[in-house]
């Protein structure tokens, strides 16, 4: 994307570089790496990151500065989902781009999706310097956004994640944490923050107290870093220790109902030149012909709202795609302009697209801030890891950008 680093790297990848990364990423990670991570980062103008982290914060806040909006993502959450003492803005914000080509040449932001929900932080914080050492690249590459560095990267996560409480009373929270695959980002938090990451079902509640153990001792929670997918218990069958709408005497970082409130359910309220027209099923039914969406299947995806890693999405649904969805269950799935996204990684295997995700932080009574990016490589229909798996030159890779 950006010369002259672009040729050069291509021009000096060798695979047993490759292979180095990859053992020095499982080194850091204490564990193997099981999503696919793509052999070369991507450089961009810091210039354009710059434009999408504006972007991604432009559309939070036009979320959130709506009453309208946070009165019907209220009534999105779930009853049997639907936490007490919700803080008043989400501390965790990704918002995920594809870039297309415009009449002249240059290239515009169009909104992938929206989630407030934490994504890889730590993990991503180890990639990019991993890229640049084990390539021996320019080493004042940024990877990290808003003015951050690596110091005040950390301390900025802390602060959201800690919230000052000590990290032994702090624990990363998620289903079956030893087989997910974002085990090496969990493993990261473990050693930068001291927090322990505990399985949910595991958990241990006293009245309205939650505990964890560790070494055979029950240790009080007092902050709970949610990686919890609310889907996946349902998928699951998991019982849990606790119900969510118990009076808990614990905070959040990623308090669980932002997960539903700022989602796929956001897009047909956003009004905005990245944003792709979508409007939810149900109401495509009620008056097609007021939707503004194309009459071409071709031209449309049919999305579920909540669920995770692309699953469930249709390209080009059919009448009977719709149809198969009960009339009950039609306001949980989206219809969505398809946007068409320009490959613009040059790679040994071809063009390649990049779908780019800016991460935020946004600790409680502060500004949303940006921090760093991911990007996703593919060439297939879907820029999920998972759906890349058996290409080269794909997958999990960073944001590299010069400094201006």
């Amino acid at each position: 994307m950006l010369q002259p680093y672009r040729d050069l790297f291509n021009a000096r990848f060798t695979s047993a570089g490759y292979e180095d990364l990859l053992a020095r990423l499982s080194r850091r990670a204490r564990t193997n790496i099981e999503f696919r991570v793509a052999e070369t980062p991507c450089f961009f103008p810091k210039s354009l990151i710059d434009e999408l982290a504006q972007t991604g914060a432009a559309l939070t806040h036009q979320l959130l500065d709506n009453p309208a909006y946070m009165q019907a993502s209220e009534q999105c959450v779930p009853a049997q989902y639907r936490m007490p003492n919700q803080n008043p803005h989400p501390n965790f914000m990704t918002v995920d781009f594809g870039l297309v080509r415009n009449p002249d040449g240059s290239l515009s932001p169009k909104l992938v999706e929206l989630q407030a929900f934490p994504s890889i932080f730590g993990y991503q914080d180890m990639l990019a310097p991993q890229y640049i050492e084990t390539y021996n690249l320019d080493p004042t590459l940024t990877w990290h956004l808003g003015g951050l560095n690596e110091q005040t990267y950390w301390q900025l996560l802390a602060k959201v994640i800690l919230n000052d409480h000590a990290p032994e009373n702090v624990i990363l929270l998620e289903i079956d944490p030893a087989h997910q695959k974002t085990l090496p980002d969990f493993n990261i938090y473990e050693d930068k923050l001291g927090i322990a990451t505990v399985d949910i079902t595991s958990l241990i509640k006293h009245g309205n107290r939650l505990f964890y153990l560790r070494d055979g001792r029950e240790i009080p929670i007092h902050r709970i870093y949610n990686r919890a997918i609310v889907d996946e218990l349902e998928r699951r069958n998991i019982q849990l220790p606790f119900d969510y709408r118990d009076e808990l005497a614990v905070e959040w970082a990623g308090h669980p109902n932002w997960y539903f409130r700022i989602s796929k359910f956001s897009l047909p309220y956003l009004d905005h030149p990245s944003v792709p027209k979508a409007v939810f099923l149900d109401d495509w039914y009620a008056n097609r012909n007021l939707s503004g969406l194309p009459e071409d299947r071709e031209k449309l995806l049919l999305k579920p709202l909540y669920s995770f890693a692309g699953k469930g999405i249709h390209f080009a649904p059919t009448d009977d795609d719709l149809n198969a969805i009960p009339v009950a269950d039609r306001h949980l799935y989206l219809l969505q302009q398809r946007v068409s996204f320009e490959p613009v990684i040059d790679t040994p295997h071809g063009p390649t697209q990049a779908e780019i995700r800016i991460m935020y932080l946004w600790p409680d009574g502060e500004a949303l801030q940006p921090a760093i990016a991911l990007v996703r490589l593919g060439r297939g229909l879907m820029m999920g890891v998972d759906h890349n798996r058996n290409q080269l030159w794909v997958g999990s890779s960073a944001a590299l950008c010069p400094l201006e």
